[in-house]
């Protein structure tokens, strides 16, 4: 037997197969969720997850004992999440688990177990959650690209372009590197908001700019730095909110941005140390995938506690 885990952010999605009797894990690579104004694309690409998986394993996926779908923007940009879950229930036979991206990236990052996390990906969601056998979910940020999202990809992407402008309008010299980086990306800065502004995966886009932040930041340039070093003092002011008084005192940064490292997990851990020197700040144990799969062996064992707005089964 075997379980079936699914994570979708906006610049990419995955989907994992791990079998029960040798543990072996296979996974395959999908698109992003995108967001127009009909709202998210989620239910899509997890549509074409399934159908992937299914012509990949077709042995597996017919005996699946859970299925569990981690998900951006569910709470936000889809209408009914709920209906998502019993779709693919549908589908695969088998119970299925659909919850927001923040609680399978905190299920990955400790396992299970009491606690908040951050997750910083394209976009960024902090979630606190006592663990098993107590209360419930509780949420910062997660309020998109345009809102909110402090310290996620999209941010750091935003932010460093709105440095080169400023530049580029001769306000200040500081993002000189940053503005050739985005020329490089983009070409001439009055082409930059036409390609933006119109685009449904603008939120994408502006995380791939972040990636230039990154190398920037680590070659040594100072705006790149100072910008990276904000992102992580961010994620720890949303993290420690998740936390609050009353969970379990650890916290851990997910998510592809703190593959960043340097500058901006230094400021994460720094920022928390600062403000909770109670809290651990633990490694993340996995990933937003990994948590996925936690999820599906829950809804195997029927141990899902569904609640609005984070879990549906």
């Amino acid at each position: 037997m075997s379980v079936l885990g699914i994570d979708v952010g906006g610049s990419g999605s995955r989907v994992a197969l791990r079998r029960d009797d040798d543990g072996t894990r296979d996974e395959l690579a999908g698109p992003g969720a995108q967001v127009g104004a009909r709202g998210s694309s989620v239910a899509e690409v997890v549509r074409a997850l399934l159908r992937d998986a299914a012509a990949r394993w077709p042995g597996e996926t017919a005996t699946l004992t859970g299925v569990g779908i981690g998900a951006t923007g569910l709470t936000s940009l889809v209408e009914d999440p709920g209906s998502l879950a019993g779709a693919v229930t549908q589908e695969v036979s088998a119970p299925v688990a659909v919850a927001a991206d923040a609680v399978t990236a905190h299920l990955g990052a400790l396992g299970g177990a009491g606690g908040a996390v951050v997750a910083l990906g394209t976009g960024a969601i902090a979630v606190g959650h006592g663990g098993p056998g107590t209360g419930g979910w509780r949420r910062v940020d997660g309020w998109g690209h345009l809102l909110g999202d402090r310290g996620s990809g999209a941010w750091i992407g935003r932010q460093g372009l709105e440095a080169a402008l400023r530049t580029a309008d001769g306000v200040d010299t500081d993002g000189a590197a940053l503005l050739a980086a985005g020329r490089r990306r983009f070409g001439e800065p009055a082409t930059w908001p036409g390609q933006l502004y119109t685009r449904p995966d603008r939120a994408g886009v502006l995380a791939a700019f972040a990636a230039d932040v990154a190398r920037l930041s680590a070659a040594g340039d100072p705006a790149s730095l100072a910008l990276l070093a904000t992102a992580g003092d961010e994620a720890a002011v949303s993290v420690l909110a998740a936390l609050g008084d009353d969970l379990p005192p650890r916290v851990a940064l997910t998510g592809g941005m703190a593959q960043a490292g340097g500058a901006l997990t230094a400021a994460f851990a720094d920022g928390v140390a600062a403000r909770r020197p109670d809290v651990e700040v633990r490694q993340a144990q996995g990933d937003p995938l990994d948590g996925a799969l936690h999820l599906a062996r829950l809804a195997a064992e029927g141990t899902v506690v569904a609640q609005e707005d984070f879990v549906w089964t």
